[in-house]
């Protein structure tokens, strides 16, 4: 059940519940759609579709599990404290006093009122404490909103910013600035959108950012409630400002893809993936679209189907999509890794890697496109690593791995992962304790980054270290491995 809370997706929550020892045996789908109040079909769309986001029935649902308090992401009517997002045990390393409210720190999630519904977007909760939208007002005796809540509804549903979902959902604003971007929604025939849009490319950023230091887990609350807020406020605006929202959309969407995509929960990311691109169609964003096939080639990887890795790699190069120079760079990368996983020779894989170079050395220093930003000299290194692996080459992904870890410039959640690409190298090598010992300190990094990607790649090297299994350090892997 925790694991299914974690996830963010309550149709696995409602699995896991159905599905418990507990009940002797699985209960049917009719009998718990019976109870919820739902046909035996909705059910199963929950449980097998995209995440559900209607805070009311989800506060609903919560409720009749029963499910306590401090292990939702969303708060639940009548808990007595504010869950941020997401709800998480305190790590050991973690100083903060008990005493201290979680309020005061980070993303807190907004019960807000659009249209009649209640929908939860986040914002951030020091902004929250000094802008006013916490002072109190009166509540109604018949009212089932809790102080709390009431405290921070009512002042935006004062001034009837229905349509201020958006932002609510903008962490770091003080409430003038909530008030002036939320009249400008309201009348989209005197608003051109472009303000609010700078606003949702800057929180997006800001998650970007967060996500190498902090893991998908933590980050990606924040990025569906953006991505909730801009679809929302997608549907009233004029055409032109509708496109230029849905491409900001089209970027939050693939982000939200590459979440799910590390916490391998591959059903989720084909759906955030597919929603990149139909968002990027309608905003006719071509280099986006160009892009999304790029990650999908990715998560081709991740299934090692070496065919559509290949495919779709050379369908995001097409000239139709007008990459910038760095994403065409990672897509030629990924089109040499393609070619490796499919038995090319090595001389067109090193081909494909020479011209990838080329690409990414001619890029402007101070290149203002944002697409492939990431993609750096040393992320070029690790990717031509993994590729040389493909092509049964590990001695010198080896060297390439190590090159680009000692620079020290990627993210912590990159280390752990590439050092684990780097483990499985080292084992293919036939050094065994030199693995193990890499394993390990990739485990403990992807423990605490609760990267499931990384975890399954030492999976795999754990599997290549099976003839080694009575080896003290192939031991003590194994057994760091369990317990991450």
């Amino acid at each position: 059940m925790r694991e299914a809370l974690e996830s963010w997706h309550f149709g696995q929550v409602l699995y896991a519940y159905r599905t418990h020892p507990h009940h002797g045996r699985a209960l049917s789908q009719g009998a718990v759609a019976n109870w919820l109040g739902l046909t035996q079909a909705q059910l199963s769309r929950i449980e097998n579709g995209s995440a559900p986001q209607d805070l009311s029935k989800l506060m609903q649902w919560a409720h009749s599990l029963k499910i306590p308090a401090d292990l939702l992401w969303f708060k639940l009517r009548g808990s007595e404290s504010q869950v941020t997002a997401p709800a998480k045990p305190r790590d050991e390393s973690d100083h903060q006093k008990p005493e201290q409210s979680s309020q005061t720190q980070g993303s807190t999630l907004l019960p807000v009122v659009v249209a009649g519904q209640t929908v939860l977007v986040p914002i951030d909760a020091s902004a929250l404490a000094t802008s006013g939208l916490g002072r109190r007002t009166a509540i109604p005796a018949d009212s089932d909103v809790t102080s709390t809540e009431h405290e921070a509804m009512s002042p935006l549903h004062r001034r009837t910013l229905l349509s201020g979902i958006a932002a609510a959902a903008l962490p770091g604003l003080g409430l003038e600035e909530l008030q002036r971007v939320a009249s400008a929604l309201e009348d989209s025939r005197r608003y051109q959108g472009g303000p609010v849009i700078d606003y949702f490319r800057t929180q997006l950023d800001h998650a970007k950012r967060d996500d190498g230091a902090r893991g998908p887990k933590k980050t990606l609350p924040v990025v569906l409630g953006l991505l909730g807020a801009i679809e929302q406020h997608a549907r009233n605006v004029k055409p032109k400002a509708r496109r230029e929202l849905l491409s900001v959309g089209a970027d939050g969407a693939e982000f939200a893809g590459w979440l799910y995509r590390d916490i391998r929960q591959p059903g989720q990311a084909g759906f955030w993936y597919d929603r990149a691109m139909e968002w990027a169609q309608e905003a006719d964003d071509a280099a986006m679209q160009g892009y999304v096939l790029l990650k999908k080639s990715q998560v081709a990887y991740d299934d090692r189907d070496a065919l559509r890795v290949l495919t779709l790699a050379q369908a995001a190069r097409h000239e139709r999509w007008q990459l910038p120079a760095r994403a065409q760079a990672e897509v030629t990368q990924q089109e040499a890794l393609g070619l490796a996983m499919t038995g090319e020779p090595l001389d067109a894989v090193k081909g494909k890697l020479d011209e990838a170079h080329s690409l990414l050395t001619n890029v402007p220093g101070d290149d203002p496109n944002p697409l492939g930003a990431y993609f750096t000299e040393d992320t070029l290194l690790v990717r031509n690593a993994v590729t040389y692996t493909e092509a049964g080459k590990p001695s010198m992904a080896v060297e390439l791995f190590g090159e680009a870890i000692s620079a020290g410039t990627l993210s912590r959640r990159d280390t752990g992962f590439f050092t684990a690409r780097r483990a499985a190298a080292v084992a293919l090598c036939g050094e065994p304790d030199e693995a193990a010992q890499l394993g390990r300190a990739s485990a403990e990094v992807a423990h605490v980054m609760k990267s499931e990607r990384t975890l399954r790649v030492l999976s795999e090297v754990l599997h290549t270290l099976d003839r080694w299994s009575g080896r003290p350090a192939v031991r003590d892997f194994r057994e760091a491995l369990r317990a991450s």
